[in-house]
């Protein structure tokens, strides 16, 4: 019997190595920067052509009408952040637009397929490094086709935790993003990290590099075939709070064991975000 999205795996790689060629040959000309809502987060015409792209290779792969899907830049124009029962195709076309302009290489394409609300596959294309991390849903995890797997370490204090400082800059959050990685930083920790990408941040878990990742405020897009990837690697994912994961809150937890993890959230100052299906919601 035929692998019923083998087809779409093989074909989002495709698409994937597709869209990071493109962020390479931008990167090497002038780059022209708009912003969004929010002037930290930078965003470029880069982003939009390569989701254009990927959308397009796959509309004209699959046919029109087939899939539906979620994208950064679709949803920043106003298409509406749905997660359905049917195929669905998640995707950051340029995740770490900042890190682009400013020439800092991590870089990634991001994308996911969902059905029935499950994520079936994930694909992490960093670009600049050109490293591949792909993963299906109980068939293992890989980085250019070499099986990974999350750190064995359980001692936190000899573990790495990655987060991010995020988009908004209102002092309340920023005043406890600070004071969650302090005390993390004084439990003590071997170090903290952020490379300025959810998605690499998650391969970063996947591949044992890290022990965890954190951050309030990031994307379903941002996530979603992180999620997989992590997963499959042999790690985990929860909300900030120890709850279940869930895709749409725009809170996560990914790390290589429960032990880590729970010791993380002791830590986590959480604050309220506005969830990303939320019909009031506007992306930051």
């Amino acid at each position: 019997m035929a692998d019923q999205w083998q087809r779409e795996y093989d074909f989002a790689e495709k698409v994937a190595r597709k869209a990071g060629e493109e962020i390479r040959k931008a990167g090497e000309s002038e780059i022209r920067v708009m912003t969004k809502s929010c002037t930290v987060d930078l965003v470029t015409k880069t982003d939009e052509r390569v989701e254009k792209i990927i959308i397009g290779s796959l509309k004209q792969e699959f046919g029109e009408g087939t899939h539906c899907f979620i994208g950064e830049e679709s949803v920043a124009k106003g298409e509406a952040c749905i997660l359905t029962d049917k195929p669905t195709w998640i995707i950051d076309p340029v995740d770490g637009t900042t890190n682009f302009v400013h020439g800092f290489p991590f870089v990634a394409v991001s994308i996911a397929f969902a059905v029935n609300k499950e994520l079936e596959f994930g694909i992490v294309y960093s670009c600049l490094e050109d490293k591949m991390y792909k993963a299906r849903k109980g068939q293992g995890a890989f980085c250019n086709d070499e099986l990974i797997q999350v750190s064995d370490v359980k001692e936190i204090k000899k573990s790495i935790i990655i987060s991010e400082h995020g988009v908004d800059r209102s002092p309340e959050k920023v005043n406890k993003i600070f004071s969650t990685m302090q005390k993390i930083l004084c439990i003590p920790v071997h170090g903290l990290r952020g490379s300025g990408t959810a998605a690499t941040n998650m391969c970063l878990v996947a591949s044992g590099a890290v022990e965890a990742f954190f951050e309030i405020g990031i994307h379903c897009w941002d996530i979603a075939a992180g999620a997989v990837i992590v997963q499959e690697a042999g790690g985990l994912l929860l909300d900030v709070d120890g709850g279940p994961f869930d895709l749409m809150s725009r809170r996560m937890l990914s790390a290589n064991n429960d032990v880590i993890a729970h010791r993380i959230i002791k830590e986590i100052e959480v604050f309220p975000v506005e969830r990303d299906d939320a019909p009031t919601h506007r992306i930051y």
